[in-house]
């Protein structure tokens, strides 16, 4: 049972230590969708996203007056679109046609950002595989909400090189297509190894083929909430930390439990997963880098800081798991630069390079997010990087991203403003070293042993 006490403590987290539900994700299959002509294809694309979505924005303004809990963003993911287009799309430009057509949806039905513009080819491309990638950079540079994935390597089926050295040049395109902007349409680009079917954050969520037809998914994010728990138990042994911080989890994963029960039957659509990631934004007191110095580091980067990630992000999901019995997507920690301000701090203080978010990596939910870099980086150069983050994510069976943003005309120490929840980020220095040769291998890079476990 809840008592007064716990009532008046999630109330104090809402007001003032940043909680909330970060998004309502609807998920929608557009399978049924396919056909070979392309209008008509756009046609029933339209009609069933605003036709199943009609009600999303409504409802989730309904819920978070209900409960008085805030829902920041609601959003929708999609089928990935190679699968959808391959029968009708000839030319990357009847890609784009589809593109439109999803910002069309998305703008009718009042949601933020819509997922799905995603292509799977961790093992090899199709043909409407490669023209969705090729294109990628018109896509996001014609379109307001639409956000983009590229799945290039797995677990079980290796690391597609061609795909990473493809995507090296898509991403660099991207950013030169929006460089008026400070080149943000990388902003809505993820490319990653061992993506979730269920993620309902963007830019890297879609609507994978093993699931229903709609589906609801919730993400919660309360990096506030645990750092204001930290600071009560300051100086305190590790096993008092971690029962803070999992215990705090599993609070914030009960109120996204309850909305995401509530928006499914409010919307007829089955319940799919709780999705808990401290997902920072650059308003103040919602950072992941501040629960990091609150855990005893000067800056994160500081000498400890991949053990305290890994401290933290566990705790996180073991509250969570026992909160609800459907906790998936990338439940964890995120530790992009732009949208946390303790983060930015840190590379403005020297403290905090490409290489230690690397290695922070390998131990949380995501990867290299939101990392903004010189617009003279090589595309070898950023396919060099996707390489290394894609081998991470493979050997140790975990999901790893990459959203790296080369801003055209910036340098190091310039700083990009992308706005909103993208924020702002210092231009972080890359490594000026070659690997040429090495990314323009064609072919693919073999699984590790343990995957042939079954």
């Amino acid at each position: 049972m809840i008592n007064r006490s716990e009532i008046l403590e999630t109330n104090q987290m809402i007001e003032k230590e940043n909680l909330d539900v970060r998004t309502i994700t609807l998920g929608i299959s557009l399978l049924d969708c396919i056909d070979s002509d392309l209008e008509r294809l756009n046609e029933k694309i339209y009609t069933k996203i605003t036709t199943l979505a009609g009600k999303l924005v409504e409802t989730g303004e309904e819920i978070s007056r209900e409960y008085g809990i805030p829902i920041v963003n609601k959003r929708i993911s999609l089928t990935p679109i190679a699968l959808i287009g391959g029968a009708a799309c000839k030319t990357k430009e009847d890609f784009v046609a589809i593109a439109r057509t999803l910002d069309k949806a998305a703008g009718e039905v009042g949601v933020n950002f819509i997922g799905g513009y995603s292509a799977m080819v961790s093992k090899g491309m199709t043909t409407a595989d490669r023209l969705l990638m090729e294109s990628i950079p018109e896509a996001l540079a014609q379109t307001e909400r639409i956000c983009s994935s590229v799945n290039v390597g797995s677990t079980r089926t290796g690391i597609n090189m061609d795909a990473v050295r493809l995507m090296g040049s898509i991403i660099k395109e991207a950013a030169e297509l929006t460089k008026d902007h400070d080149s943000c349409g990388c902003t809505k680009l993820v490319v990653f190894c061992n993506a979730p079917d269920d993620n309902p954050f963007m830019a890297g969520a879609f609507h994978g083929v093993t699931e229903a037809d709609a589906i609801i998914n919730v993400g919660v994010s309360g990096p506030g909430v645990v750092k204001k728990a930290l600071e009560k138990v300051r100086g305190k042994d590790f096993e008092v930390l971690c029962e803070t911080i999992k215990k705090t989890a599993f609070k914030i994963t009960r109120v996204g439990q309850l909305v995401a029960k509530r928006a499914s039957e409010m919307l007829n659509v089955p319940f799919g997963i709780v999705d808990l990631s401290l997902a920072p934004t650059p308003a103040v007191g919602d950072s992941v880098a501040e629960i990091l110095q609150e855990i005893g580091l000067e800056y994160p980067g500081a000498p400890g800081t991949t053990a305290a990630l890994a401290l933290l992000n566990d705790q996180v999901k073991k509250g969570g798991v026992m909160a609800s019995s459907y906790v998936g997507g990338l439940s964890g920690a995120f530790i992009p630069v732009s949208e946390d301000q303790g983060m930015i701090d840190a590379v403005n203080a020297g403290c905090l390079t490409l290489e230690k978010l690397e290695a922070m990596t390998c131990v949380c939910s995501v990867g290299l997010d939101m990392i903004a870099i010189p617009g003279d980086t090589k595309d070898t150069a950023i396919a060099g990087i996707i390489a290394d983050e894609m081998a991470i994510g493979m050997i140790n069976q975990k999901t790893t991203a990459v959203r790296l943003i080369p801003v055209i005309g910036k340098k190091v120490g310039d700083m990009a403003e992308f706005g909103g929840l993208l924020g702002y980020a210092p231009i972080m220095p890359v490594n000026q070293f070659s690997c040429d040769t090495f990314v323009n291998r064609s072919g693919r890079i073999p699984a590790p042993i343990h995957s042939f476990k079954n």
